[in-house]
Formats: structure tokens, sequence, C-alpha cells
């Protein structure tokens, strides 16, 4: 499966990923991705790779003024 697109957005604390993932989970299931193996703490972004622009845009309005 190829990811070609990437969204960064702003993210921070510990445990990025299990956090992304759960809201990932319940609110874009259709959507497939791929996150990185570990992020670490003191970074304040999280990039997400997804298969197309579509799935890019439907994440990132998805996203718009949640926090995680």
């Amino acid at each position: 499966m190829t990811f070609r697109c990437s969204c960064t957005f702003p993210i921070s604390g510990p445990n990025k990923l299990p956090r992304f993932k759960k809201w990932a989970a319940a609110n874009v299931p259709e959507i497939l991705f791929s996150l990185p193996p570990q992020v670490p703490v003191k970074s304040e972004a999280l990039t997400v790779r997804v298969r197309s622009v579509e799935d890019r845009r439907i994440l990132l309005a998805r996203l718009d003024g949640v926090k995680l």
C-alpha cells in the first residue's frame, strides 16, 4: 500500500501515537494512514501519511479544532 501524501498537525505531550490512533478509530475509521514508529516527547507536531489528497483533506477537516 502506498501512502503518497502527508499532513502535519500540532500535538504535544506524551503518548502522541496512541492518542492519535484512538481519535482516528473513533472519527475517521475509513481513512488508512501510516504513522512513524515513534515521536519524541518534546516534539510539538505529528506527521501522518495518507493514501490520497482527498484522504488528507478529510483528515485535516476533521482535525480542525480538535485538541489531542
